[in-house]
């Protein structure tokens, strides 16, 4: 019986096609870095159990944008009727958005508040982020025990207030807040749009796309505009003529 081969250079494989065992190699191999992924995070009423009474969450839409308010929403729910499937506003298309928001305007607690383009250019917009925050929790039609706020910034309450990074994906109450942030700013946008419609910002909601850039290049600086960031304010810098104000 011959022995076993004494060199990997004697092994001639047959001819055959490795198409397919590579193609399954790599189907395992994302299948395992999958596998290995966290899962993504769902809110729920942790947080709010670990601060007992009643609980507001609070987010805010709109600090990106370089036109439009900043929006805050504060949100206490009913665990009663806590609509299904909420979750961070940015998740979620904005049909399911509207559709979330209209369920919660029927069962929830909430309260909202702006700050003006005025005030985000005379503040700064982390400034004027914190005061809608705190108009939203104002305007809460009862008094919460505390209120847990999306991010790392703190507004100035009448109750206790603790800051939750990446709230809108931990907190039911938060995410809650993030869709009627997002969802009421939307609609304002919409209104706003009808008003100066070649700015089309009932699709772009103010933010700076190119689209957008190019319409402020073309038709000027609106009042709605927030002369503070740094692409508004370039533009008026270079040509003061654009100023609509």
């Amino acid at each position: 019986m011959n022995g076993p081969a004494s060199n990997f250079d004697d092994l001639q494989p047959a001819a055959c096609d490795l198409s397919a065992p590579l193609v399954a190699a790599w189907r395992v191999g994302v299948f395992w870095r999958r596998s290995q992924s966290p899962a993504p995070m769902q809110p729920d009423f942790s947080i709010e159990d670990s601060i007992g009474g009643l609980v507001a969450g609070i987010d805010e839409a709109g600090r990106g944008p370089l036109a439009g308010p900043v929006v805050a929403a504060a949100v206490m729910l009913d665990r009663q009727c806590t609509p299904a499937g909420l979750r961070d506003s940015k998740m979620l298309t904005e049909k399911r958005r509207e559709d979330l928001a209209a369920a919660l305007w029927k069962t929830a607690r909430i309260g909202v508040g702006v700050a003006s383009v005025e005030e985000i250019d005379a503040l700064n917009i982390a400034q004027a982020t914190l005061l809608a925050m705190t108009r939203a929790a104002a305007s809460l039609p009862v008094a919460p025990a505390a209120c847990i706020v999306d991010g790392n910034l703190k507004p100035k309450l009448a109750c206790p207030a603790y800051t939750v990074v990446k709230g809108d994906a931990r907190s039911l109450s938060i995410a809650a807040a993030s869709i009627i942030a997002k969802t009421t700013r939307d609609r304002m946008m919409r209104e706003l749009a009808r008003v100066y419609p070649q700015y089309a910002w009932e699709r772009n909601k103010g933010y700076g796309v190119t689209a957008h850039l190019e319409a402020i290049a073309r038709f000027g600086v609106t009042p709605y505009h927030r002369r503070s960031f740094a692409p508004i304010h370039n533009m008026l810098c270079a040509d003061s003529s654009l100023d609509l104000a």
